[in-house]
């Protein structure tokens, strides 16, 4: 009974600490984007945020992209192979990765590259006490340095997806037709004919979207939260990782049980 009781009383202090942890989020997110009209007056900054989120990110993105393409591309093959279908590879790439693959993999790998580096920066300036520093000289370190970083994630994650489901439709194209010998009007016509904009590159765009947001905001929130020392700012890349992972996959179930539902 005591064990129960001492279970019980863990499972409770965690779940409200975890829901503290959320109020606190939340309200540390609006505070930034109540503080964004900096982005607009000094675009320069958002430039250079999108240029660290974004061009910094490309190497990784184009690299996976191909290397996803060619995978699927492969595996479709042999798949459809079976039925007489191998016309229908580019299909099955380009749903794969304008739907699915694209976005999630993408905001995997910006989450690994991109909100790591987010997360070090402002813990390390937290750290050094230079957030302190601009408090004391009155600039406000929500609108010249988080809001910055947090928009240029929200606004590179969708080029980034869109980049990266290019690249594999060019690793799909390289594998079944370049090398393996698939018709290449086939290909490309039956993709045009099954690709829909609203239906499938639409909704990839709005999960792209869904998901640099959500990894920009874990991102900026664990560095400004995390504990001024050298383990600290380490613990909270980790957080950032984790963390971003697990809301990725778990948004993709959510929208995509919402675009299904719509669909149908």
């Amino acid at each position: 009974m005591t064990l129960f009781k001492t279970m019980l009383s863990k499972l409770g202090r965690k779940t409200i600490d975890s829901l503290w942890t959320l109020g606190v989020a939340s309200t540390f997110i609006f505070r930034v984007i109540a503080r964004s009209s900096i982005v607009i007056r000094r675009p320069n900054l958002l430039v250079a945020e999108m240029h660290f989120a974004g061009v910094l990110s490309l190497v990784i993105i184009i690299v996976s992209g191909l290397f996803v393409g060619l995978v699927l591309g492969l595996q479709g093959y042999e798949t459809l192979k079976r039925y007489g279908s191998t016309g229908a590879v580019g299909t099955l790439v380009a749903l794969s990765l304008v739907r699915e693959l694209g976005p999630v993999v993408s905001a995997l790998l910006f989450a690994s590259r991109a909100g790591s580096a987010i997360t070090a920066e402002i813990g390390i300036m937290k750290t050094t006490e230079q957030l302190s520093a601009m408090e004391m000289m009155a600039v406000d370190p929500y609108a010249r340095v988080i809001a910055p970083m947090f928009w240029g994630g929200v606004l590179s994650m969708p080029l980034l997806a869109a980049i990266f489901s290019a690249m594999g439709i060019i690793g799909g194209y390289l594998i079944t037709v370049v090398v393996i010998g698939v018709d290449s009007g086939a290909f490309w016509s039956q993709m045009q004919a099954s690709v829909d904009f609203h239906h499938d590159i639409l909704n990839g765009v709005i999960k792209s979207v869904v998901f640099g947001t959500a990894v920009s905001a874990i991102s900026v929130y664990e560095g400004y939260a995390s504990v001024p020392t050298a383990e600290g700012v380490s613990k909270a890349v980790t957080r950032t990782v984790v963390t971003s992972a697990l809301a990725v996959l778990a948004l993709d179930f959510v929208l995509t049980a919402f675009m299904f539902t719509g669909a149908h």
